[in-house]
This record gives C-alpha cells, structure tokens and sequence, in this order.
C-alpha cells in the first residue's frame, strides 16, 4: 500500500505541471464559440500545451502503476495531493513565496487526507466486475456525465467550469476503474491485453475526459474548476471502487473520521483554488 501510495503522489506530481501547462495554452486560444469547436486543433499547434500532454501521460502512467499495487479508493484521494503541488509549481513559476494562508490550506489538504485514509484503510477488491456490472457501471457514467455537461453547456458564469469539472473528474475516476483492470489483465497475460475489450474501453474514456478536460479549462476560471475537478474525482473513484471492485473500507464510528478527513481535503482544495497564485493563471500570458 505504501509503494501504490508513492506512485500516486508521483502521478499528482505529474499531473499538477500538465495542468498548469494546459490551462496557460488554453488561455491562448480566443473564448469565442468558433474557437471552441476548433479547440483541440488550436492547442496541439502550442508546445507548452504539447508538454502539458507529456506531463499527463507521465502522471497516467505513475498511476496505472500505483492502480495494480493498491485500491482504487486508495489511488484516486492521494491524488489530490496534484492541488498543493499546483501551487508549489506556480510559486517557483512566478518566482512568489507562499504565504501562511496558503500552507495552512496545503497542512488542511494533507492531514484531511491522512486522517482519511489511516480511517478508511481501504484494501484491494474481493471481486471482479462482471459484464453486467460493467454495462450497469458505464450506462450510469455515461448518463450522469452527459447530464453534467448539457447543464454546463447551457449555463452560465461559474456554473459552468463547475459542473464541467465535476463530469471531468467523474470521466477520469471511471476511467481509473478500466486503468486497474488492464493492468490485472497484464499481469497475468500480457499477451491477452490487445484482445481484451478493456484496453479499448480504457483509451476511449481516457481521450473523452481528456477532452473534457480542455473544455472545462477552458470554460471558466481555474479557481472554480480546479476544486470541482479535484473533489468528485477522489469521491467517484471511492463509488466505483466500492461498487465495481468490493473494496472494502471502514464503517460503524469510523464514517465520522472518513467524513472530518473529506471536510478537511474539501477546505484545502477550495483555499488553495482562491489562491492569488491560481487566480494568476487566468491573466493571459505576456
């Protein structure tokens, strides 16, 4: 559990640089709705957001690895460890040093997130999904996120790169379920993983949350989709987790631990957003 909880530190490491990069080209690209439908062809054409690509399959990579030692609602809350590293790197970008709100905002996030874990002790799965559970697991995904996002397309102001935060992480804590069981099937047979539906699956719901993803940066200020992104993404990958796979954490007196520890992870990510370091992100490049 310790080596699947080191590998996913890495991969928040990874993936606070990806999002630090892709939201500054995405800042580049014009908000009009013509631009939008471009999106995708815009930014490939911006090396900072091509290295930002190259950070994110680092931190995917980091954490397929961290998913074959460890539980997915072990992985996916560790990986909000990606917010305090946000601003480190924003930090040594802007050459700023963080103030005592900040930290206490980081000390917030990090014992939140140990006081939830020591109280959960999630283990790895008693089974593994069936067809039926996967085709139950993808149609409500599937109809939750499209929910989410015509609600984001047709709202306006804050609303928007909120809700599209929240299908985004949904889209990626799924996608972690799928991440987990190629690495299974590539453990036992790494012969069997180009014939297993799994691997398909995985690349298509990694690419549409990855999509996603462009859109909600794009959507809105980093400050409000940064803790919706942050948040449903580690709660999600407990659902699937507990759901999907029969990993087991604590009940009984402990929820009440497990539910301080969400509080506290909750508080630090919504301080840390509305940091004037994230806030900074959302000026346009000079």
């Amino acid at each position: 559990m310790i080596t699947a909880a080191l590998l996913a530190v890495l991969a928040g490491l990874c993936n606070a640089a990806s999002s630090v990069l892709q939201r500054r080209a995405a800042l580049t690209v014009p908000q009009d709705p013509p631009a939008r439908m471009g999106l995708i062809l815009a930014l490939v054409r911006k090396p900072v957001w091509l290295w930002g690509i190259a950070a994110l399959i680092g931190g995917f990579l980091f954490q397929a690895a961290a998913l074959s030692q460890g539980a997915i609602a072990l992985v996916q809350p560790v990986l909000v460890v990606e917010l305090p590293f946000t601003m480190i790197i924003l930090s040594m970008a802007f050459g700023i040093v963080l103030d005592r709100s900040t930290w206490l905002a980081i000390g917030a996030l990090s014992a939140g997130l140990a006081i939830f874990l020591v109280a959960a002790d999630p283990d790895v799965g008693r089974w593994v999904p069936d067809a039926i559970g996967w085709i139950a697991a993808t149609v409500v995904t599937a109809a939750v996120m499209a929910t989410l996002v015509a609600v984001g397309v047709l709202a306006k102001g804050a609303v928007r790169p909120a809700v599209l935060g929240v299908a985004t992480g949904i889209g990626f804590a799924f996608t972690a379920t799928l991440i987990k069981t190629c690495t299974a099937i590539a453990q036992e047979d790494m012969g069997a993983l180009p014939r297993s539906w799994q691997l398909y699956a995985m690349v298509a719901a990694g690419l549409c949350s990855l999509v996603l993803l462009q859109h909600t940066l794009h959507s809105g200020p980093l400050v409000v989709a940064q803790p919706a992104l942050t948040i449903s993404d580690p709660i999600a990958g407990i659902l699937f987790g507990g759901l999907l796979f029969g990993e087991p954490i604590r009940s009984g007196s402990w929820i009440v631990l497990e539910a301080i520890g969400i509080g506290s992870m909750a508080y630090g990510v919504i301080r840390l957003a509305r940091s004037p370091l994230i806030q900074a992100q959302n000026a346009p490049p000079r």
